[in-house]
């Protein structure tokens, strides 16, 4: 059998930016945002809300009418943690190929750049 994996999948993280940017959001809270920017079903929030939950990623408390689900994790964690399982499964735990791809990207912007290069002076500097 197949391990679960913590890491939430594009529709889960979807979920989780919305509760991240609110700090705590119902499902209704959350349906209404994803609504006004794609079709999705409220069913759909409250299963994946559900499975978040069951995941460790969030936690629920009663609330008045409903339930207040927050997150367990702060948003940073939760996107190192998928970073670091991408650089495992894509390039053999090596994130060399990734910034060597991050560096040569057509895509990616002057200024993004010039703050790649800044963290990597500070990261040497510390050592």
């Amino acid at each position: 059998m197949k391990p679960k994996k913590t890491v939430p999948t594009d529709q889960e993280l979807e979920i989780l930016k919305v509760v991240w940017q609110r700090g705590q959001a119902t499902v209704r809270e959350v349906y209404r945002d994803l609504a006004a920017r794609r079709k999705i079903a409220y069913t759909t929030v409250l299963t994946m809300m559900g499975i978040l939950e069951q995941k460790g990623h969030l936690k629920k408390t009663a609330g008045d009418r409903a339930y207040i689900y927050s997150p367990t994790k702060p948003q940073q964690q939760v996107v190192g943690s998928m970073v670091t399982e991408f650089v495992h499964r894509v390039f053999n735990g090596s994130a060399r190929p990734l910034l060597v791809h991050l560096v040569e990207d057509p895509h990616i912007q002057p200024d993004e750049l010039a703050a790649l290069e800044k963290l990597l002076k500070d990261r040497r500097k510390k050592k």
